[in-house]
């Protein structure tokens, strides 16, 4: 018997050893996956299940095993290629809802620029003026654009260390291109309105032989030697580059790299963004117009804390070659400036395409300052108005005005039952892929901002959203930008609130344009804006009306304490 038992434990043993063991050992080696392990548990495929929502049955799960292991494949193989943030995808967003004719206003051009401007007591007095102003008196030689230039870098560099609005001064090219402006009207050569008039630019855009940081630090040190197709339609125009002003780390925000850019009317806050140098240096008066970019309120956020009147175009209206991509189907690129007559002359420059930006559309920009607003159909979304917000007193006394102007008012609200917020995704999961290699290098640890609202957050959770809800959610933006084009176009203009309802969402999934400007302050003294709506590519109709409200109101013209020259 005990021989059995000794033989019985041998065979065990061996079992254990020969057959047990190696299988248990194989089993645990496929089992636990390394990262770069390509198979998929029916477990990975509920957990997934529970971040998209779905639900599907024991027996599709496994039919999908082997299709999602595949997938798994073919991602990493695209990873393993680097794709430029400049390359879009073969996918173009295009406004024009079937059955849309382009408004064509009646009037013929005209820049209504002024005959004769009068020359302040002192040169730095001019650092507020209007460009249409500048301009006549670079024109008239009573100004050189290096006196001009001169003046403003010199307010850059004081005030800088306040409002943190600059990332590089670009002197020594801005000093070339203004010898150049003084030297050609000396020839009897003149190239328009903006020729010699100083301006600042968003660091997202490439300007050859200087850093474009796009406000992060991972790229604080990057050269792109090629200069975006805006800023070589400013040197056509004869503009003079003075500096890349400061934005939120890739467009978000207002905090870069280095530090928080201010408001020039309270720099204890800071000036939002994304677009927030562009916006704070106009304020303050350090240069007479920047160019900045909206994805989702970047140029209507900071121009409202700031006191700025800014244009976002219609999507599609100027080019964003040399620019940083965040969305490519919701950037769009506009002028910052002081006034609207302003951003018309700027716009006038910066339209148009190029044969690089695919999503460029070819529409006349008829502006005429001098055109009158008579026969123009108002609207205004009335219930955004009854609702309890910061600045509504001032935006109901810009009721009043315009009322007192002779604009008959008509009510009109948003009707739709499209889940307008749920559409945000589409930015996100754009924004995600542009940033790609940041997140899967890690270096989008090295971004300053780091919570839950953050790019570095956004960019991981984005990996997430399915591509079939990404595809679900434009389909209801074809739907939304045919309500929204439905709706407005029986209006000229449309007056809103800046931030009421979801108008700023739904605007810009829809490509229309909008004009931003101040209205007056709050109780502390900090600017108010208003915002007026367009048709898709009738930006003329829709500065000239916010001309007209301009002309008779004046807020604009306010200069902020401690920087402004009228004291």
């Amino acid at each position: 018997m005990k021989l059995i038992k000794n033989c019985i434990s041998i065979i065990c043993f061996r079992l254990f050893i020969f057959i047990i063991l190696p299988s248990f050992i194989l089993f645990s080696l496929f089992s636990c996956k390394s990262d770069n392990d390509e198979s998929i548990l029916i477990s990975d495929i509920v957990h997934a299940e529970k971040l998209t929502g779905l639900n599907f049955s024991p027996d599709q799960r496994e039919l999908m095993q082997r299709s999602l292991e595949n997938n798994l494949r073919m991602y990493r193989s695209m990873r393993e290629h680097t794709i430029d943030n400049s390359i879009p995808p073969a996918l173009i967003f295009n406004p024009v809802p079937p059955g849309f004719s382009p408004p064509s206003p009646v009037w013929e051009r005209n820049p209504g620029l002024p005959e004769r401007v009068e020359m302040p007591e002192t040169l730095e007095d001019l650092a507020f003026y209007n460009v249409s102003e500048l301009s006549v008196l670079i024109r008239n030689r009573q100004v050189t654009s290096v006196e001009l230039t001169s003046m403003y870098l010199e307010r850059l560099k004081k005030h800088n260390e306040v409002l943190k609005c600059v990332v590089t001064l670009t002197e020594d090219l801005a000093m070339e291109q203004a010898e150049r402006a003084d030297r050609e009207l000396a020839e009897g050569i003149y190239r328009g309105p903006l020729h010699g008039i100083p301006y600042g630019i968003k660091d997202l855009f490439a300007v050859k032989g200087y850093p474009t940081t796009w406000g992060a630090t991972p790229y604080k040190d990057q050269i792109i030697d090629t200069n975006a197709t805006v800023v070589e339609k400013l040197e056509e125009a004869g503009a003079v580059l003075l500096g890349k002003m400061t934005l939120g780390a890739l467009a978000m925000g207002d905090v870069w790299f280095a530090d928080t850019t201010r408001s020039p009317w309270n720099p204890e806050i800071g000036s939002s963004g994304s677009s927030a140098g562009s916006a704070s240096a106009t304020a303050a008066g350090l240069v007479a117009f920047s160019i900045g970019t909206e994805t989702l309120g970047s140029i209507v956020s900071p121009s409202t804390r700031c006191g700025t009147t800014g244009l976002r175009p219609t999507f599609g209206r100027v080019s964003r070659a040399g620019a940083m991509a965040l969305s490519w189907s919701m950037d769009k690129v506009g002028p910052v400036c002081r006034s609207a007559h302003d951003a018309a002359l700027v716009f006038e420059a910066i339209h148009g395409p190029d044969g690089k930006d695919l999503s460029l559309m070819d529409f006349p920009f008829n502006f005429n300052a001098n055109a009158g607003i008579g026969e123009l159909k108002i609207g205004f979304f009335e219930d955004f108005f009854e609702e309890e917000y910061r600045g509504r007193g001032n935006d109901l006394a810009t009721l009043e005005v315009l009322r007192e102007m002779g604009v008959n008012l008509i009510p009109v609200q948003i009707d739709t039952d499209i889940p307008v917020s749920s559409l945000r995704i589409i930015l996100n999961a754009e924004a995600a892929a542009a940033f790609d290699d940041l997140t899967l290098s890690g270096d989008d640890d090295m971004l300053v901002r780091q919570n839950r609202g953050a790019w570095p957050n956004i960019f991981r959770t984005a990996r997430f959203i399915p591509a079939v809800e990404y595809l679900q959610a434009n389909r209801f933006r074809q739907i939304l930008a045919y309500e929204f084009n439905q709706l407005i176009k029986d209006y000229d203009v449309i007056v809103t609130p800046s931030y009421g309802g979801n108008q700023l969402l739904i605007t810009n999934l829809t490509g229309h344009p909008c004009v931003v400007v101040p209205n007056g302050f709050d109780d502390n003294k900090n600017p108010t804006s208003i915002s007026f709506l367009g048709n898709l590519f009738d930006e003329a109709t829709l500065l000239t009306f916010v001309k007209a409200y301009q002309d008779n109101t004046g807020f604009h013209l306010h200069q902020p304490p401690g920087f402004g020259t009228e004291n």
